[in-house]
């Protein structure tokens, strides 16, 4: 970093960018102090600052070091210093320091005309950032995600579960500037990153000692690879996963491995059969909902070791489902509890929640006997000892700000850094057990850090639907936001997940998911909340054997998908990318959020609507594209029309690709 200037004006340079302009007229940074307040329903949180003052801050001291500059400021007529402010001359850092009792911080950054802006973690419904405000805090998404629709009035009204379009299970401070710099706020406290502002960017931390890291780099591309490096990765998925797709079958074991066998003879390729409902079920107005104490019902499924047994022989892996949470009428809560292993109310009390008609508590991550306790007695014992090869890592976004850690940090920090730990709780358990090639797990809940622990995110519960905010569309922003921060491996639940309001699963939106899921890095089906009342693919001779076809095409693309699982090991590129990362020069795939780049070598632009047979996409300039189905060739630079019946996903690829012959394999299954 540059700093040029003086006590009373001054800039801060990143290379040629210039970040920060300050002056007394016009300052940069603002403190104060605010009283938060979280007010929690169920995962579905509003935050509030109740703000007791915010003022603008004035350099007082500037002292240039050989390696830092230092500058000291204060508010207006202060008598003494209220923060100190450090940049690194060697490590693009900025150290934030406020004293005196301060808790808040507003930095402003300069904007640019037509500047675009990514990341902020895993983004559902926007890709581009620019001109919105995204708060970061992990939590339920809501359902619908719009407030002008039907669904989200009375998800709101029902259950406080409307939320916005910036909510998300995985916020990340984190983006990225088409200016080439990437910036990321070392907290886990509340921030806020406003982009709402045609003349600054705003950031706002709820946070007295923290870091800015600044990133430069000539493209997208090296800018999203310097933060796959900054964040970590945690490796390959195991080979097993590329047999097929996962099966979500929770109709307990009679029923599973009917429909098992039936898809088999329709000649679905299938790796593995999931079924969350092992450790049993409760019923509750969402639906049938687990019983969320992590041991096996054997009365739901009898005889599983040895059926997992029998599935393994058969190339078929089996996995389950589990979270952080226990429930408070079940053994292992009482277990843990009476091990002093449960988070605590501020009154010393277990702290439990309603997580929706039964309470839960939560075990203390923060302390390594609450760490060891959960890798041994569920994950080693409950699970890996039974052969099960994987799971749904569910949850970890409700916890509330007053509870009380081992660690003793305060609950506004430990809220955001949850995921993490929750993530490396499962990570560690599976190396210790020497299985960290073979088991596979899965998260929707993140933040900074889960990339080292997690190698594979899913998207969450979207509606079974196409709508904007909440259907098909914003599984693949999902995809490529995360990408976008070290998260290289991404996918949904195939149909989507949430049934409510009598908005159920059709076999269209089965259909339209499972072609985009195809061309994605795992495939993977689930029956939705409410299995009874929403389409499966079972149910259908066309969809099994449309779902069968779309197998046959992932299976086929393993040597591809392989190459692009290696590059992303090595180099921290995402699975699915967008269309900017390759073609930034051309501008109009700085937006695109609905298409995307299979590695470098296919584009898909998945058909998000109902009831269409042809679909448009954008092909990047100065690349010839091929129309995979067609063969058709188009120019780049152009939006074109392709037929899109059912089983034609539209899906192009460079002209010359060394992969031609294993692309054009596809027409023939």
């Amino acid at each position: 970093m540059i700093f040029q200037g003086n006590k009373e004006n001054f800039s801060i340079s990143l290379n040629d960018a210039v970040l920060i302009r300050h002056s007394d007229a016009e300052p940069t940074f603002f403190a104060g102090t605010g009283q938060g307040e979280s007010n929690l329903y169920r995962g579905n949180f509003k935050v509030l600052d109740r703000k007791v003052e915010r003022f603008p801050l004035q350099l007082i001291g500037l002292d240039d070091q050989a390696e830092q500059t230092i500058l000291t400021l204060k508010r207006p007529n202060a008598s003494s210093a209220e923060a100190t402010i450090s940049f690194g001359k060697f490590s693009d850092e900025i150290h934030v320091r406020l004293l005196g009792g301060l808790d808040r911080f507003w930095l402003r950054l300069q904007n640019e005309t037509g500047e675009h802006l990514w990341g902020g973690g895993e983004q559902f419904s926007h890709f581009n950032l620019a001109g919105r405000r995204f708060p970061m805090w992990v939590q339920e998404p809501g359902v619908g995600r719009d407030m002008t629709t039907r669904m989200t009035m009375i998800a709101e009204k029902d259950g406080q579960a409307g939320a916005h379009e910036a909510a998300t299970y995985y916020p990340q401070p984190t983006f990225i500037s088409s200016r080439h710099y990437a910036l990321h706020i070392d907290s886990s406290a509340y921030s806020v990153l406003d982009f709402t502002s045609p003349m600054f960017h705003e950031i706002e931390v709820w946070d007295n000692d923290f870091k800015f890291e600044l990133y430069t780099g000539d493209s997208l591309a090296s800018l999203i690879k310097q933060l796959a490096k900054r964040f970590g990765h945690s490796g390959h998925i195991p080979e097993w996963v590329y047999n097929g797709a996962i099966l979500g079958l929770k109709r307990g074991a009679e029923r599973n491995f009917e429909i098992l066998d039936q898809a088999l003879k329709a000649g679905v390729q299938v790796s593995g059969m999931w079924s969350e409902d092992w450790c049993g079920l409760r019923q509750t107005s969402f639906g049938a909902r687990l019983f969320w104490d992590w041991q096996w019902n054997e009365k739901r499924y009898p005889d599983l070791p040895q059926r997992i047994k029998d599935l393994r022989a058969k190339g078929i892996r089996f996995l389950v489902y589990n979270n952080p949470n226990l429930c408070s009428d079940g053994p292992l809560f009482q277990e843990a509890a009476e091990k002093g292993l449960l988070t605590k109310n501020p009154d010393g009390s277990l702290c439990t929640i309603d997580f929706g008609e039964f309470d839960c508590g939560f075990v203390d991550f923060t302390s390594e006997a609450g760490r060891q306790w959960y890798k041994d007695r569920i994950i080693k014992q409950s699970m890996l000892d039974m052969g099960i090869s994987g799971w749904m890592a569910d949850f970890g976004e409700y916890q509330p700000t007053d509870m009380q850690v081992a660690s003793g940090e305060d609950g506004w920090k430990v809220h955001n850094k949850w995921p993490e730990l929750w993530a490396r709780v499962n990570a560690e358990a599976i190396a210790e057990a020497g299985l960290t090639d073979d088991i596979l797990f899965f998260m929707r809940a993140g933040y900074t850090g889960s990339q080292k622990y997690c190698k594979l995110m899913w998207a969450g519960d979207q509606l079974v639907d196409f709508s904007r905010h909440d259907g098909l569309e914003t599984a693949i922003c999902a995809a490529l936001s995360s990408g976008l921060i070290g998260n290289a491996v991404s996918h949904s639940d195939v149909g989507g997940y949430t049934t409510l309001y009598g908005n159920v699963r059709t076999e269209e939106v089965f259909m339209r998911w499972a072609e985009m899921n195809a061309f994605s890095p795992v495939m993977r089906t689930h029956e939705s909340n409410r299995p009874d009342e929403s389409f499966q693919f079972y149910q259908s001779e066309r969809a099994l054997k449309h779902f069968a076809r779309m197998t046959r095409i992932y299976t086929t693309l393993t040597p591809y998908l392989k190459s692009l699982s290696a590059e992303a090991v090595e180099t921290g590129l995402p699975i699915q990318r967008p269309l900017a990362m390759h073609y930034e020069h051309d501008r109009k795939t700085w937006t695109i959020h609905d298409q995307y780049m299979y590695g470098a070598d296919l584009l898909v632009a998945p058909v998000h609507k109902s009831s269409v047979s042809k679909w448009r996409a954008y092909l990047p300039e100065d690349e010839t594209w091929v129309h995979l189905w067609s063969g058709k060739m188009y120019e780049g630079g152009q939006t074109v029309q392709v037929d899109a019946p059912f089983e034609q996903i539209p899906v192009f690829y460079r002209k010359g690709s060394a992969w031609e012959s294993l692309f054009l394999l596809l027409r023939t299954l």
